[in-house]
């Protein structure tokens, strides 16, 4: 798998392109609570960036090691692994979820004195 040419992805590509690399060279998936423990720590990665870029905390140099994309990347790819092993169509999912945000939603954000 050349990583170097991988050109734009569609959500249903990035699941099939994450499954070909488990049994390339994962040899398999974790099983699903372990990588839920694994997407809980990646959140956490990402969150102390956030919170260190962004938030009031002051970074530490053992902070430098992380970067906001790569560790955006590390949530996506676990997501994705979630989704491979439990049989989730993630493109058929965000679809549902727009559309269920939109319904709900259409003019709740447009009427929210606190985002004027």
């Amino acid at each position: 798998m050349n990583v170097d040419n991988v050109p734009s992805l569609t959500v249903a590509d990035l699941q099939k392109q994450v499954d070909d690399w488990i049994h390339t060279y994962g040899v398999r998936y974790f099983g699903e609570l372990t990588n839920m423990c694994c997407l809980t720590e990646e959140v956490g990665e990402l969150a102390r960036i956030i919170a260190r870029k962004y938030g009031e905390q002051s970074s530490k140099d053992t902070d430098l090691a992380y970067k906001l994309e790569d560790e955006m990347a590390d949530v996506l790819w676990v997501l994705v692994c979630l989704a491979n092993q439990t049989g989730v169509n993630l493109t058929e999912a965000f679809r549902r979820n727009l559309e269920k945000k939109t319904k709900r939603d259409c003019e709740r954000h447009k009427n929210n004195e606190k985002l004027k």
